[in-house]
C-alpha cells in the first residue's frame, strides 16, 4: 500500500507522538507480518507508518467511535461537522458539550453525531484537551480560537481511504484482548498512559479510569509473554528510575519530547520520555 501523505491524526490527543515520530520511525522494523496498537490514542504512529494490516485499540470508546465513523460513513461526518463550524461560538460549545449529562438524548444520538460531536469539541476545546470527569462527562472549556479547524476534509476522506483499503480492525476494550492474537512476526507500538515524575505531570483525564503502578507492572508482564513468542515490541514511557528499572532487561533509548499541556505556560517544555524495545535499537 502507497503511503498517503494527507493521512495524519484527526484529533489534537494529550501524550500524542507527532513530537517523537522523528525518533520512533527509524526504530520500527519493516519487515512485520501485522502491526498492533492497543494504546492508539492521537494515532500519529500508524498513520506515518501505514501498514496494510493492522489491529489498533483504545479504551476510550469514543475515540475509536470517531475513527469508525471516519471509515464507515465519511460523508455524514462532514456535513455534520460543516454544521458545528457554522454555529460556533461559547455558548453553542457548551450546549454540545452538555449532550453527555441528558443520557436520553446522549443515547438517542447516532454513531456519526456523537463522532462529529467529539471532533467538534475537540477542535474548539482550551488547547485541545479531551478531558473527562469521573463520571466520563466531557469538561473540558471552550478554546476562543479566531478560526479552528473544524472542517479538515482532506485529512478526514484521506483516513477514511486508508482504513477502509486497508485490513484495520479497530478495537475499543482492554489493550491486553487488542495484542492476544499477536503471533510470532507481528509488531506491537506501545503507548501507555505513562508513568507521572510527579503527581503534577500526570494525567489521565482522557478516560476515567487510572492507570497506575500496579497496571504498569501488568504492561511490563504482557511484553514478556510478546516476547516468549517471538513478537516485538516497541514502547514509550517516561524517563524515569520506576521504568528503567522495570524494563532494564530490555533496550532503552532516551529522547525528549516537548509537552504543551500543563496549565502554567513556563512548565510547558522538553521532557525527557524513553523507548524501550525487546530488538536492537540505536
Amino acid at each position: 500500500m502507497n503511503k498517503d501523505p494527507f493521512v495524519s491524526p484527526a484529533l489534537k490527543w494529550v501524550g500524542g507522538k507527532r513530537q517523537l515520530l522523528k525518533d520512533i520511525k527509524p526504530l520500527i522494523p519493516e519487515d512485520f507480518t501485522m502491526y498492533y496498537e492497543p494504546f492508539f490514542g492521537g494515532g500519529a504512529v500508524l498513520f506515518e507508518t501505514q501498514p496494510a494490516k493492522a489491529v489498533i485499540n483504545d479504551a476510550n470508546e469514543e475515540l475509536m467511535n470517531v475513527y469508525r465513523t471516519i471509515r464507515d460513513d465519511c460523508d455524514h461526518l462532514i456535513e455534520l461537522l460543516i454544521e458545528h463550524n457554522e454555529k460556533n461560538t461559547a455558548e453553542y460549545y457548551y450546549e454540545v458539550r452538555g449532550f453527555d449529562r441528558d443520557q436520553k438524548l446522549y443515547a438517542n444520538m447516532s454513531s456519526t453525531e456523537r463522532a462529529a460531536r467529539i471532533v467538534y469539541l475537540n477542535k474548539t476545546c482550551y488547547n485541545g484537551l479531551f478531558r473527562v470527569n469521573q463520571s466520563g462527562q466531557f469538561n473540558a472549556p471552550y478554546g476562543k480560537y479566531k478560526n479552528p479547524n473544524i472542517v479538515n476534509e482532506e485529512t478526514l476522506r484521506a483516513i477514511s481511504n486508508y482504513l477502509s483499503k486497508g485490513k484495520i480492525e479497530i478495537k475499543s476494550g482492554d489493550y491486553k484482548d487488542a495484542i492476544k492474537g499477536a503471533r510470532k512476526g507481528a509488531f506491537v507500538y506501545l503507548d501507555p498512559p505513562y508513568h507521572p515524575i510527579s503527581y503534577s505531570s500526570s494525567f489521565t483525564g482522557y478516560t476515567n479510569n487510572g492507570f497506575g503502578i500496579k497496571e504498569q507492572q501488568e504492561l511490563k508482564a504482557q511484553c514478556d509473554k510478546l516476547t516468549s513468542k517471538g513478537v516485538r515490541f516497541l514502547l514509550s514511557n517516561s524517563y524515569c528510575e520506576f521504568i528503567t528499572d522495570l524494563y532494564e532487561e530490555y533496550n532503552i533509548k532516551q529522547v525528549s519530547a516537548k509537552r504543551a499541556i500543563n496549565s502554567k505556560a513556563d512548565k510547558r517544555g522538553e521532557v525527557g520520555e524513553v523507548l524501550i524495545a525487546n530488538y536492537e535499537i540505536q
